[in-house]
């Protein structure tokens, strides 16, 4: 998967790019922030976001410490060093946000099913967070390429599924999930 994410990348980023700046902003409910991710190769770059005038210092990057995923603050030009898992992360561990303040997550993902099943590197990060309580809470959505999309993926004990997903074509809910109702 890891491959053919990486042949769709240069045809797929930047629909998935524009469809994320023309449909994220009005998910997101007024007052909460937007936790993206660093992208690494064959990850669409999302980070364009926050220059987005609704987005501006609402968006937050993930900063793995101390055996635990966390969300910092961040904008453009903030400093960054390599977290725990090497990483580029905030580096500003006062602007570490809580899960009541965000509105939406977004994971990047290898392939993904339309049962909400994400394959991602294997590390587990977002699912051990999003297992725990008040995270649980927080809508979250699989950065995809529509070409990653897969009937099933094997699932884990510990996986949670995605309500949805968002690709090139634009955002998608899982069948029986209620989506986001715009703010």
């Amino acid at each position: 998967m890891k491959q053919r994410r990486m042949a769709l990348h240069p045809s797929t980023a930047p629909s998935l790019q524009r469809q994320a700046m023309q449909q994220l902003p009005g998910l997101l409910p007024e007052g909460t922030a937007l936790g993206l991710y660093w992208p690494l190769p064959g990850e669409v770059d999302l980070r364009g976001l926050a220059e987005l005038p609704p987005l501006a210092d609402r968006i937050a990057l993930p900063c793995i410490a101390g055996g635990e995923l966390g969300y910092r603050r961040w904008s453009p030009g903030d400093p960054t060093a390599k977290d725990d898992t090497g990483i580029p992360a905030p580096t500003n561990a006062a602007s570490t946000l809580e899960a009541k303040q965000f509105g939406l997550l977004l994971a990047p993902a290898l392939a993904f099913d339309r049962a909400g099943i994400r394959l991602g590197y294997g590390g587990g990060w977002f699912d051990r967070l999003r297992q725990q309580s008040p995270w649980n809470q927080v809508p979250a959505l699989a950065v995809v390429a529509r070409g990653c999309l897969v009937e099933q993926l094997p699932a884990d004990p510990w996986d949670v599924p995605f309500p949805g997903w968002l690709d090139e074509q634009g955002v998608h809910w899982r069948d029986g999930v209620q989506p986001l109702e715009q703010p």
